[in-house]
């Protein structure tokens, strides 16, 4: 019976007030209808308080000191049976709490004497019910009833409070479940931020999220705690790979597994930052920290740079990845996303520049517009600098279409008629200029004389097109159709090289290593490789004695007029006599470019400490980060040669030579 009782007695103090209240404001009505004239008057000529103000200090001092103590208590209890659960009159605590508001100069009686003890008395049941709710309940439930007191409690505000105490209320609320329970409620055994990650817990992610942004500096532990997990998704991509070369898996350039799972990683975190993390600074942060952590990590003999570009490559040859359109425009942009994270861009953009050139001059390339598209998503990233050369690369080709044509022309308007099956009337020149294109060997060989017909017949064309330029012959690149007999005319699609070594045999069936070199006038590595493919590959249109896997110098060649083949025409390949990228040349540009940022700067700032010039150097580069010793190195080479000096009472210091 004690607790009715005392439920009675609280609605009767309320009420009690409610009703003195009322009569005051009631009889306040009457008398200054009644005393008008005394009141308009007499009152203002000898400066005494207005009726009004005057019954409202004496129903102050009369009715509101006495009870506001017992009253505010009333009120708190009578609150806290409704965040238990208990039904209640809204309508006679809205009056109530109105009686605070009116009573006083502005708010000063509602926030002394009932806002204060009010959010205390929250602070004191919230800090309960968090101890008890965190024993108890996993974070999920425990975020559940947290978001559901931050919506009863505005509730409560809009029902009868005073709309200045909804931010006080909320954030003494917020304080209690969520502040000081944070590291709790994330590190939790079982339920806490890291098993919503692992079990892909979207909704409990998006309501964290929510609810600790109200938390002041409240994202910043959840930012690391997903920058962590993500970096540890990442490693064990990275780790897998290891682990499968360490098993024995052969290692390869052209793994499209290992960057299709970073790229998968990268969508399925991106997607999380963007819905459930509202694309959060600080989450942005920590998912481009987290995946340049491990695309750095390079294992085994292939850089992630040189897998991430023959992924490209793979998307854009043909053969390679059948996409449609939409599809390969949607790789690219993921791959270019996972390329911003690369600190060795420069790296990336060598190798992807000698693809480009296989690709365009083996016209592999499946479309043009995809290739014009990538290096339009390269030059967003990191700059019209970046892909100068891709781009100079894909212009000489749209220039030398009109090239081949005035050629064209001037065959046509030459004295001696060319044949159908002439080589001249099938012959193509792709005129390509030396800054743009990786650097090939101009290699000396001895070219078949129909070949070296075409190549005279069109250097005369040029000199008379242009008188600027020198042509220097990449024979290592070219390619083209022969027709050999055997049992049966097969077209053999071969290189240059190769249609020159196999031309030999239309004199004799036999030549040794060595007279093939002699003929060829080719370096004997070169002539290795050419032999091999012709000798050793799927297709041995030439025999060699002894037969094995690999060739010497001591081997001798045969013509295989028993050779076969259900293809009327197929390609021969031949290993690349380049390598997909130099690393000594990538280590020389960096040097260049790292001596020109010290001379730019120095010239600018005269005088600078050791750490502040390495400093202001590392800033200066986004498509690599220069190692500090390297950089010391470069300033050591600028002093030898004059361009800077040190102080001479201060050897940390350099002085710019003008």
């Amino acid at each position: 019976m004690l607790p009715a009782l005392e439920k009675q007695h609280d609605e009767f103090l309320l009420r009690e007030l409610v009703v003195r209240w009322t009569n005051h404001n009631i009889m306040n009505k009457w008398m200054k209808r009644f005393f008008m004239y005394l009141d308009r008057y007499y009152v203002q000529h000898h400066n005494l308080k207005p009726l009004l103000e005057a019954g409202l200090c004496a129903f102050k001092k009369e009715v509101y000191e006495e009870v506001k103590t017992d009253v505010v208590n009333a009120v708190l209890a009578v609150v806290s049976r409704e965040r238990e659960g208990e039904k209640i009159d809204t309508s006679l605590l809205k009056s109530c709490v109105d009686v605070f508001v009116k009573t006083g100069d502005g708010l000063a009686c509602y926030e002394n004497d009932f806002q204060k003890v009010f959010l205390a008395n929250t602070r004191e049941f919230y800090n309960r019910k968090a101890n008890m709710w965190i024993e108890t309940d996993s974070t999920p439930d425990y975020m559940v009833k947290a978001e559901r007191v931050i919506e009863e409690e505005k509730k409560r505000v809009r029902s009868y409070m005073h709309e200045s105490t909804l931010e006080d209320l909320i954030s003494v609320v917020v304080d209690e479940l969520l502040a000081k329970q944070e590291t709790r409620l994330l590190h939790k055994e079982g339920s806490g931020l890291k098993v919503l990650l692992q079990n892909d817990r979207f909704e409990d992610l998006e309501r964290m999220f929510s609810l600790f942004e109200r938390v002041k500096e409240g994202l910043k532990p959840i930012a690391v705690m997903v920058q962590n997990h993500i970096e540890s998704m990442g490693q064990a991509v990275v780790t897998k790979r290891e682990a499968d070369i360490n098993s024995g898996v052969k290692e390869s350039r052209e793994d499209p597994n290992f960057v299709k799972s970073l790229l998968s990683l990268h969508d399925k975190y991106t997607e999380v930052v963007r819905n459930q993390f509202k694309g959060n600074p600080l989450f942005q942060r920590a998912l481009k920290d987290a995946f340049v952590e491990f695309v750095n990590r390079n294992v085994g003999k292939y850089t992630n740079a040189e897998m991430m570009s023959t992924y490209c490559d793979r998307i854009m040859r043909k053969g390679g990845e059948k996409l449609s359109e939409k599809q390969v425009e949607e790789s690219l942009t993921k791959i270019v996303q996972l390329f911003s994270f690369l600190t060795d861009k420069d790296l990336f953009a060598d190798i992807y520049r000698n693809q480009l050139a296989k690709r365009q001059l083996n016209q592999r390339s499946a479309s043009d517009d995809s290739e014009r598209l990538m290096i339009g998503k390269l030059k967003m990233c990191c700059g019209a600098q970046f892909t100068s050369k891709m781009e100079g690369m894909l212009n000489d080709l749209t220039v030398g279409e009109d090239h081949q044509r005035s050629f064209r022309e001037s065959l046509q308007n030459r004295q001696e008629k060319l044949k159908p099956d002439d080589l001249l009337s099938n012959f193509s020149v792709n005129v390509l200029t030396m800054g743009y294109w990786p650097s090939y060997k101009v290699l000396p060989v001895n070219l078949p004389p129909a070949m070296v017909k075409c190549t005279q017949v069109f250097k005369e064309y040029f000199d008379k097109k242009t008188s600027h330029r020198k042509l220097h012959w990449i024979h290592s690149l070219g390619n083209t159709t022969m027709r050999a007999k055997f049992s049966i005319n097969h077209d053999l699609l071969v290189t240059t090289l190769q249609c020159a070594a196999l031309f030999l045999f239309n004199e004799k069936d036999e030549y040794t290593f060595e007279e093939i070199c002699t003929a060829l006038s080719m370096p004997p590595d070169t002539t290795k490789r050419v032999m091999h493919s012709l000798s050793c590959g799927k297709y041995k249109v030439l025999k060699k004695d002894p037969m094995s896997r690999s060739v010497s110098t001591t081997d001798k060649f045969i013509f295989n007029s028993s050779f076969k083949s259900p293809k009327r025409a197929f390609q021969i390949p031949m290993a690349a006599l380049e390598e997909s990228h130099n690393p000594k040349r990538v280590e020389e540009d960096r040097s260049i470019a790292i001596e020109a940022a010290v001379v730019r700067i120095m010239k600018a700032r005269k005088t600078l400490t050791h750490q502040e010039l390495v400093s202001e150097v590392i800033s200066q580069f986004n498509v690599f980060k220069p190692e500090p010793k390297l950089i010391k190195r470069r300033i050591e080479a600028l002093i030898d040669r004059e361009y800077l000096e040190r102080d001479a009472d201060t050897p940390n210091t350099y002085r710019y030579l003008a």
